[in-house]
């Protein structure tokens, strides 16, 4: 571990798993504050929690973004399941002495925060989902856009581990080699609002690093990863008991409001805000305070 001690953990490092694994973790914002466990997307990392920074130290909410498994500081773990997180998570929470909690996911971490929200429901205060995909057989999950990305969607959904994982290996080395041109490629067909939101070398930087940590110790992590929300998710939304707020952008290109729409009809409690001209990026830019404020309602009074 590193870092100033707070809350109970160091400010990042690691904690052991009773099944020898490590869990790593960041955490941001007010380390005295109502805790929320943020899960990041695909392929990414613990560093994506860094946008919640300032607005979560502002409202007095603390952060605390965690690795999935084989991404980042976690060790890997063959053979996971989707259902398998909840209870990292929970043994998490545990040895950081964290009684409850609520749980943010964006991008790729959404099926993870709905099978936390599905297995659970005790232990979360609230749950947020922004810009996710849902199941197979939603509209869109069988991969929109470009030819790529629905002969990739569709190998993760019928393939062998072995090729997703080649494609994580080209991104990975792809962005060690030019990290400018693989950002370019990796965000080429995004909207406007998005590449507006995109658009300066700070947040660029950010993006870079928090994809190229995913990637610290090989690509299988967040290969298996992808194949896991390509594949059943292993329970039904319509189970799901928690209230989940969603907020997805009218203009995102990468996750089709298509897909939100079903998760917001499908899941019994869904409390959602689609926004008109904000895409994938530009939402959670220009929208992390008001997610927060309904995350942790009593933040800031």
């Amino acid at each position: 571990m590193s870092g100033p001690a707070v809350g109970g953990l160091d400010a990042g490092g690691t904690v052991n798993l009773s099944d020898g694994r490590v869990l790593g973790y960041v955490q941001h914002g007010d380390p005295e504050g109502k805790p929320v466990l943020a899960f990041h997307g695909i392929p990414s990392s613990r560093l994506a929690s860094r946008v919640f920074h300032q607005a979560a130290l502002d409202l007095g909410i603390r952060i605390i973004g965690l690795d999935r498994p084989g991404m980042g500081l976690s060790d890997y773990r063959p053979g996971r399941r989707l259902l398998d997180w909840p209870d990292d998570v929970i043994e998490f929470a545990d040895r950081a002495a964290i009684e409850r909690f609520a749980v943010v996911g964006g991008s790729g971490g959404v099926p993870s925060t709905l099978a936390c929200a599905y297995k659970i429901p005790q232990r979360l205060t609230s749950v947020a989902v922004l810009f996710g995909p849902g199941p197979p057989g939603a509209p869109g999950a069988a991969g929109g856009g470009s030819r790529s990305r629905r002969m990739r969607s569709f190998l993760a959904r019928k393939g062998p581990l072995w090729i997703p994982e080649l494609g994580m290996r080209a991104t990975s080395r792809a962005l060690q080699r030019d990290p400018d041109q693989a950002f370019r490629r990796i965000f080429r067909d995004l909207s406007a609002p998005d590449r507006s939101a995109l658009d300066r070398p700070d947040v660029k930087r950010q993006y870079v690093a928090m994809m190229r940590e995913a990637f610290r110790t090989g690509a299988r992590g967040a290969a298996l990863d992808y194949v896991l929300i390509k594949r059943p998710w292993g329970f039904r939304l319509e189970d799901i008991a928690a209230t989940v707020h969603l907020w997805h952008g009218e203009d995102d290109t990468l996750v089709p409001p298509a897909m939100g729409r079903y998760l917001a009809r499908v899941i019994p409690d869904c409390r959602a805000r689609f926004l008109p001209d904000e895409g994938h990026f530009s939402l959670l830019s220009r929208h992390v305070e008001e997610i927060l404020t309904v995350l942790v309602p009593e933040s800031g009074s």
